[in-house]
């Protein structure tokens, strides 16, 4: 009995001198974060059904005082909407955008800037690093949206929802620009 406390013993030290020893990675400089629809942040009263319809994964950079659209993120370049790996975008149900109708299921979520517009592209792909291994093949949906310029610098990228109607937009924001991307939920 005693050698077996003493073996218990001498490994449960050898598991915490051991997990002392991991180096864990600093925190990212573009932190992770999700956008969903509804928004679960929103206070639900009990009869309400607070199930998302829509969830975007997605890294945040932040401005620092770069000149972003244009220069950090080319114009007329497939870009992953963040940074780090492609965002993804998961709908929980069938939805529509740009009169093409979407399967529920997880995407991946890219843009080609442009300074007065954007082409939003909704693809199958999915665990990408970046834009880089991009396959227009794999493309569900693209569609055209405006800029909307804003006055105030958006200094981390920003993906939210708004609703009017049966038209739920999917908004990013980042630096001085933002484009709404309209999505009916069947």
């Amino acid at each position: 009995m005693k050698k077996f406390s003493l073996l218990a013993i001498t490994l449960l030290l050898a598991f915490s001198v051991n997990a002392q020893d991991v180096k864990f990675a600093p925190l990212d400089a573009s932190p992770v974060d999700i956008a969903y629809f509804p928004n679960k942040a929103v206070k639900f009263k009990k009869t309400d059904n607070p199930s998302p319809s829509v969830k975007v994964i997605y890294a945040r950079p932040s401005v620092k005082g770069r000149e972003i659209f244009g220069k950090l993120i080319p114009f007329g370049e497939v870009w992953r909407v963040g940074a780090n790996e492609n965002t993804e975008i998961k709908f929980y149900k069938p939805v529509t955008i740009n009169g093409v109708a979407v399967a529920a299921g997880t995407y991946s979520l890219f843009a080609i800037p442009e300074k007065d517009k954007w082409t939003i592209i909704i693809n199958k792909e999915l665990d990408l690093w970046g834009g880089y291994a991009y396959d227009e093949s794999k493309d569900v949906v693209k569609i055209t949206v405006p800029v909307k310029p804003v006055s105030a610098v958006i200094e981390a990228l920003s993906i939210a929802f708004t609703s009017k109607g049966d038209v739920t937009n999917l908004v990013i924001g980042w630096d001085k620009t933002t484009v709404e991307v309209p999505i009916t939920i069947k």
